[in-house]
């Protein structure tokens, strides 16, 4: 997919500046709200928006620890991320009422990593026949509501 269009990302794409180091480092040292989009701390990994998302909803679970794939993370931290993600399925269920998941990690460049030196797990809410001709032939996503609203929309089902 090449562009994802809506309203917030028009504004994003206008203001980005591609920031320097970790994405998920950076994120964890900044108060949580809706430019950082951590939706929920743990004690060991959280839960994140993903700024480029397939689908509205799309979120990751990465560990607070800096390690570029699964097996350098202690057992709590890989435990903690399996738990965030089940509880993000029950809050993205509710939601969005999506049909089916994608679960998993790109672990490392060549998988498509966006951030190979801190491994993560996406979690990407699927409704049937959600690969529509925008992004079949046209190569477009189209979002039909903006980052702070997902945003929102996540952080107070967590909460709930």
């Amino acid at each position: 997919m090449k562009r994802i269009w809506s309203p917030w990302r028009m504004k994003y794409v206008e203001n980005h500046k591609k920031e320097k180091g970790c994405i998920f480092c950076n994120a964890l040292a900044r108060t949580d709200n809706e430019e950082n989009l951590i939706i929920k701390r743990g004690k060991l990994a959280f839960v994140i928006l993903n700024l480029y998302p397939y689908t509205s909803g799309h979120i990751m679970v990465a560990p607070m620890a800096h390690q570029p794939s699964l097996e350098y993370l202690d057992p709590a931290s890989r435990v903690e991320m399996m738990e965030l993600v089940s509880q993000s399925i029950v809050v993205l269920k509710e939601i969005y009422h999506p049909h089916a998941f994608n679960v998993g990690a790109n672990i490392g460049e060549a998988a498509g990593a966006g951030e190979p030196d801190h491994v993560h797990l996406h979690i990407v809410p699927r409704w049937t026949g959600d690969a529509n001709f925008m992004s079949t032939l046209g190569e477009t996503r189209v979002l039909p509501e903006a980052l702070e609203e997902t945003y929102k929309r996540i952080k107070a089902g967590f909460e709930r």
